[in-house]
């Protein structure tokens, strides 16, 4: 990543290391002459032949409107039991993939990040085994894992968060990933992060939650498979807190425990669910018992993934653990004294990303209040506090709800910060189709001030949202590298970047290639860039790390809402039924 700060409710430009700083001058002059559109045109070259041709932007539906209280399907109240997320009974799936090759891209950005030694089938064929030493100076073995964007660091609260998010999408959307033959992509890639997640947990009070000073491999150009500079390696125990970073990996573990515990599918692997599941039962303990948040405990790490705060990911990781175990203290944890100083009732959350869970808590949990009630009048009041906060978020979303947000492009894309705008755009999107789908389970509608509003809206919003960002928008390009004729050809990430020629260049002398003025050799097909600005300009320039720097969590978000939405896409407002 390039230095990705907090963005507050005020859109603050986030923090930069000065180093950084420097660089980027050329990035902002290319984004001024974005804002004219100048940049498009100088940029704007034919789609390789080699490459996906046929994943054009599919058709826009048209904007449906609320239906009348009397069509509100509510009086048949909550359907049965359907257990955890990924267990309810599957869909019916049609054979119409508009969104398929979206799929494909996205878990094949998440293999170009893998670090570590790549198995022999490794599907990319410009990338090779690096950063096998990782670890070694602590005396622990933690190759493995995915770097985080267009730099060679493994952030742990961004790559756990990849994975659980990957792991709900799988549970949810199985069915569809099957269809399109990418389910087995994305169950492996879900299982290289939590085994590199297990390495970094060696006993009960010690969690490794990086590799790498960001610092120093940001002042570094190089291929991962040439690094030469020292990666070290940062612990958190007792002495120093990271409640956010522990509490993330848990919750990983937990929805990835699920995936593995399928019964009868190729992947079903009990023994190995079983262990996933013990480290984050563990780990929660760990984080729960010395609370802190590891941007305390390591300050520099503030100008990068700075955590605003660990409560959140504490009830996150509580969330899983208790679909995963069905054990009632979790579900206790959630609604006890936690959840009401920290859950955030009744206000939607600003947004729902790697540093905030509140709103993936509050869906999870109105999950249970809709399709799994519980008996105890007092927690069921509490689990309602989470279906009206999620309601609440989803309302915000629609656009022609009374109470939605006005933080939108005129292009109809949902708006939170200039930084790596898509981050917010696809993680609503992907909010919006699984509340859709669980309000369709329970025979519900959604109330806005009174307005009443299908489940299908939701997804229509959801469907808006991802076909903005692969074409559908004033750029007239995707933002999803490899989709469609028009995508970003310079990529802010050094691997793609620096050509495979054989020539191992040091760790200043592939700078030039940073500021080469070719398109990048290789093509990070997948990669999810961040998108326009406000006023929807764009620059494709490897320089422009507030627009052109893709990140994996950006790619596992968008594999959840393009398999959720792909399977009918060519109806316009696609449906799917728990039921």
């Amino acid at each position: 990543m390039g230095t990705y700060g907090n963005i507050d409710e005020d859109d603050e430009e986030p923090k930069r290391s000065t180093a950084w700083y420097v660089r980027t001058i050329v990035g902002f002059l290319l984004m001024a002459g974005a804002i004219t559109g100048a940049a498009y045109g100088l940029y704007r070259v034919a789609h390789p032949s080699d490459k996906h041709s046929d994943g054009g932007a599919p058709h826009t539906p048209s904007t449906p409107t609320p239906y009348t209280p009397g069509d509100d399907p509510s009086e048949d109240g909550p359907g049965p039991d359907f257990g955890p997320p990924g267990f309810a009974p599957t869909p019916i799936v049609s054979n119409n993939y508009s969104f398929g090759n979206a799929l494909e891209l996205s878990l094949t950005f998440l293999n170009i990040q893998k670090s570590g030694k790549l198995p022999a089938d490794n599907p990319i064929t410009w990338r090779g085994d690096s950063a096998l030493d990782d670890g070694s100076d602590a005396g622990i073995d933690l190759s493995g894992g995915l770097y985080d964007a267009g730099d060679h660091i493994k952030f742990g609260l961004p790559m756990a968060f990849t994975a659980t998010v990957l792991s709900w999408s799988v549970l949810e959307y199985a069915p569809q990933m099957t269809a399109a033959d990418q389910l087995n992509k994305a169950v492996d890639i879900i299982k290289w992060v939590t085994d590199y997640l297990i390495k970094a947990h060696p006993d009960n009070e010690t969690f490794y939650m990086q590799v790498g000073d960001p610092g120093t491999d940001h002042d570094c150009w190089q291929r991962p498979e040439d690094i030469s500079i020292t990666r070290p390696s940062y612990k958190l125990d007792p002495d120093n807190a990271g409640s956010d970073v522990m509490g993330e990996a848990a919750a990983a573990m937990a929805a990835a425990s699920l995936v593995f515990r399928q019964p009868g599918t190729a992947y079903e692997n009990t023994t190995y669910a079983d262990l996933l599941l013990s480290h984050a039962a563990g780990l929660f303990d760990f984080a729960d018992q010395y609370p802190g948040s590891y941007t305390e405990s390591y300050p520099t790490m503030q100008m990068y993934y700075n955590s605003t705060g660990f409560e959140d990911e504490l009830l996150w990781a509580a969330t899983w653990l208790y679909y995963a175990t069905g054990d009632q203290y979790y579900l206790d944890y959630t609604t006890g004294s936690q959840g009401e100083n920290f859950g955030g009732w009744g206000k939607a959350p600003l947004w729902f990303s790697w540093d905030d869970k509140r709103a993936g808590v509050h869906v999870l949990l109105a999950r249970k209040h809709l399709l799994q009630p519980v008996a105890n009048t007092l927690q069921a009041s509490k689990l309602l506090n989470y279906k009206t906060t999620a309601d609440k978020l989803m309302c915000s979303l629609l656009p022609n709800s009374p109470t939605a947000s006005a933080r939108r492009t005129k292009g109809g894309m949902i708006w939170v910060s200039q930084w790596s705008a898509s981050v917010h755009t696809v993680n609503a999107a992907l909010l919006a189709v699984i509340y859709s789908d669980y309000l369709t389970a329970a025979k519900l509608s959604l109330s806005c001030s009174g307005n009443i509003y299908k489940p299908d809206q939701l997804r229509w919003f959801a469907y808006s949202q991802i076909d903005y960002l692969l074409g559908s928008n004033p750029m007239k390009m995707s933002y999803l590298v490899g989709y469609g004729d028009e995508y970003p050809k310079f990529l802010h990430h050094r691997g793609a970047s620096i050509p495979s020629d054989g020539v191992p260049y040091d760790c200043k002398g592939g700078f030039q290639w940073l500021h080469s003025t070719a398109e990048n050799p290789h093509v990070a097909s997948g990669a999810l860039v961040g998108g326009p600005f406000f006023n929807e300009s764009y620059s494709d320039s490897r320089d422009n790390i507030q627009q052109n720097e893709a990140s994996i969590y950006n790619s596992a978000t968008l594999a959840g809402v393009v398999a959720g939405l792909s399977f009918t896409a060519q109806q316009g407002v696609p449906k799917t039924y728990l039921s």
